[in-house]
């Protein structure tokens, strides 16, 4: 079985996506890419999240083909596939239809960096896509027409796309962004939400990149 400890990985990021109320049912996944080998690691289509292993993960190639593996993958993959095409900086891809996210997505409205957890992880504002159809190109195109270097997107109507230089750092983003959109939305119930100036988005995302960690 190729690719074994990536494999792991990326079942073991997907399995906590509804531990974290990101998503439902079967809805959603996380990829991770090979780059050297032109592979990509994700996980197979409409099979529940409990049930998701090591072996069921699917191995496909930049065109879309099974490379390894005995199901379907992600009826996204061609979303996926689109994105490491476009941004060769990106190691792995997170998706979701997490709650209070996806309720500024339906309106079509961005999400305010007016948080600094959220500054220190994008330095921006997540903006909405128009609007497009699920499951094909049209998305991976309406998400970079939105924000061409980014960490993540919205799209209008259907959910979050969250993205960086691994998978562990994709389901990070997506974590971050719904507790974000969470805050966002019960403050705007008392009063008006202002996203954080420039300068002070710039020098937390600068803080956090250069000092947060080990």
């Amino acid at each position: 079985m190729m690719y074994q400890e990536l494999r792991e990985r990326v079942c073991k990021l997907n399995r906590m996506l509804p531990d974290e109320n990101l998503v439902v049912w079967t809805g959603g996944n996380v990829s991770a890419i090979v780059r050297e080998a032109g592979h990509v690691v994700i996980k197979p289509s409409g099979v529940l999240f409990e049930d998701l292993t090591p072996e069921s993960m699917v191995v496909i190639d930049m065109e879309g083909n099974v490379v390894d593996g005995d199901l379907k993958p992600s009826v996204d993959s061609s979303i996926h596939l689109y994105l490491y095409q476009k941004r060769p900086d990106l190691g792995g891809i997170c998706h979701t239809h997490s709650p209070y996210a996806t309720s500024f997505a339906l309106l079509g409205e961005s999400i305010p960096a007016a948080l600094s957890p959220l500054a220190h992880l994008t330095g921006r504002d997540i903006p909405c896509t128009r609007y497009a159809q699920a499951g094909y190109v049209d998305t991976g195109e309406a998400i970079l027409e939105a924000d061409k270097d980014g960490y993540a997107v919205l799209v209008q109507r259907h959910g979050v796309f969250s993205y960086g230089k691994s998978p562990e750092f994709s389901v990070k983003i997506a974590t971050f962004l719904e507790e974000s959109a969470r805050t966002v939305h019960y403050a705007m119930m008392r009063g008006k939400v202002t996203t954080l100036p420039f300068d002070e988005l710039k020098r937390c995302f600068d803080y956090y990149k250069n000092y947060y960690g080990q």
